[in-house]
């Protein structure tokens, strides 16, 4: 039985990045079909001039003046899949277009709806160039210029992008996926360069993924770009189509962690948790630019599943290396030496950890950091020389405090018979997180560099911890006594 249902099909060519696919050619064919036109408006003039009863028949006679209006337009796919199809209307003549709505709330069955619209309608500057103005931040619509002043350092987005031109001009093996997300992902620039080994999938996540892993059965070394929180669509492709078959392919996952303007669903923040559980897949985190550009060579050579997971936003601002080279695959790095206890932290969490640690040391607290580097495979070496040195760690990741980071450390320890520390774990609550500008909600959650250090400084207090220069620590009756090893 065909159930009443209207679907309005909002067509404006676009979606961030213009429409590709065999649909959209498909309803661009139904717009252009100069037939459809012809038919439309003969019939409805010839009726509406029939005196005395032309509206009223054209009224009664809609169902006619449609299923001619069908079988004129460029194929009947949208009758084929069983909906009766009425439009294109003008979405931006809104008398007309509510008239037509009217019109349609009394017919039975499913009907779709195609309305036209232009994207950024209203704002010349939008309408000009969609792309830039689909979600812009902060400007003066008199003069449709930017309020925020030019970025001081590069994003991660553009570093990627930077980099993944430098890498193909190198490998012609390389090639680029995305969906619909091209200059989201920072892929507009290797679309130019390299046209033929670009490509842009729509929206359709799933697909990208199975895609590249086909890609990369056949030799080719694909990289697909996906926001972190949209990965979560194709998480079946990573596992089945993937890691099952231990493809190379290369996941770089813009967005990871907090999100800012974009709201709540776009926080990439269960990345950590779903990907590291996942056989085959190696997980990793730049502390900065330079590291980044360093890991996409990387997660590229690695010969199996790989992701690369990165901050929206500006980067650290710290000097290039000419050129990207792989690093070793689960091994990290000690960043600052210290005498009292270690900070173990992965990804954005580094650089504000070593400030932290600065700060901190002020206070007669001596740090010791470590860059984790990976989640996956993680250096188990490195964490248990740590974890036997220095009673007291911090483990600390902008990501879910389930499953992730932390979760990966306490498990290495298990494995390796490492017991006893007191552990301080920094992240992200279980909670959906909310709208809100990074900087404002890493504060809100005490993952900003004041917070860290307040965070820190108060878990040394309450576990009795003694500055540097003491052994031993006299506890609380219920606290465990804490001693300081060489």
């Amino acid at each position: 039985e065909k159930r009443d249902l209207i679907i309005i099909l909002n067509d404006n060519e676009m979606s961030i990045s213009p429409n590709v696919g065999a649909l959209a050619g498909y309803l661009k064919r139904i717009v252009a079909g100069q037939a459809y036109q012809r038919v439309k408006k003969d019939i409805e003039s010839f009726m509406h001039h029939i005196p005395g009863v032309g509206d009223r028949l054209f009224r009664t006679t809609k169902e006619i003046v449609d299923a001619i209006k069908t079988y004129a337009i460029p194929g009947l796919l949208l009758e084929e899949l069983g909906f009766q199809y009425c439009g294109p209307f003008h979405g931006h003549e809104l008398p007309a277009l509510v008239a037509e709505l009217r019109e349609v709330k009394k017919r039975k069955g499913p009907i779709l709806v195609h309305v036209l619209t232009t994207k950024g309608k209203g704002f010349e500057a939008a309408e000009k160039d969609q792309v830039k103005w689909h979600g812009p931040s902060a400007f003066d619509p008199r003069t449709a210029t930017f309020v925020a002043s030019p970025a001081k350092t590069p994003t991660y987005t553009s570093v990627f992008g930077q980099t993944m031109v430098k890498l193909a001009q190198r490998d012609e093996k390389i090639v680029a996926i995305t969906a619909a997300m091209a200059s989201g992902t920072g892929l507009d620039k290797f679309a130019s360069n390299f046209p033929d080994r670009f490509f842009d999938v729509g929206i359709a996540e799933q697909h990208a993924v199975t895609f590249g892993a086909g890609l990369a059965a056949e030799g080719f070394k694909p990289v697909c770009a996906i926001y972190s929180t949209f990965l979560q669509r194709a998480y079946d492709q990573v596992v089945h189509d993937t890691c099952l078959m231990d493809l190379p392919v290369t996941f770089c996952l813009d967005r990871g962690g907090l999100a800012g303007a974009d709201g709540p669903t776009h926080h990439g923040l269960l990345d950590f948790a779903y990907l590291r559980c996942v056989p085959n897949m190696a997980v990793m985190a730049p502390k900065d630019e330079n590291e980044l550009q360093h890991m996409l060579k990387t997660a590229i050579e690695h010969p199996h599943p790989a992701a690369v997971r990165y901050p929206r936003g500006e980067a650290v601002g710290v000097p290039m290396d000419p050129e990207p080279h792989c690093l070793p695959i689960g091994k990290g790095e000690v960043l600052r030496e210290g005498s009292d206890f270690a900070i173990i932290a992965i990804g954005s969490m580094v650089h504000p950890s070593l400030q932290a640690a600065d700060l901190l040391d002020r206070d007669g607290y001596s740090a010791h950091v470590i860059n984790a580097r990976f989640v996956k495979p993680i250096d188990e070496t490195l964490l248990c020389q740590a974890a036997k040195q220095f009673q007291f760690l911090v483990l600390l990741e902008e990501a879910s405090e389930l499953g992730g980071f932390a979760s990966a450390c306490w498990e290495a320890l298990e494995k390796n018979r490492v017991h006893g520390n007191t552990f301080l774990r920094i992240a992200l609550p279980d909670v959906l997180i909310p709208h809100g500008a990074p900087s404002l909600l890493l504060a809100k959650y005490g993952l900003d560099v004041d917070g860290l250090y307040n965070r820190i400084k108060q878990a040394l207090k309450e576990t009795r911890w003694r500055k540097r220069g003491s052994t031993t620590s006299s506890s609380k009756k219920g606290l465990l006594k804490i001693v300081k090893k060489p």
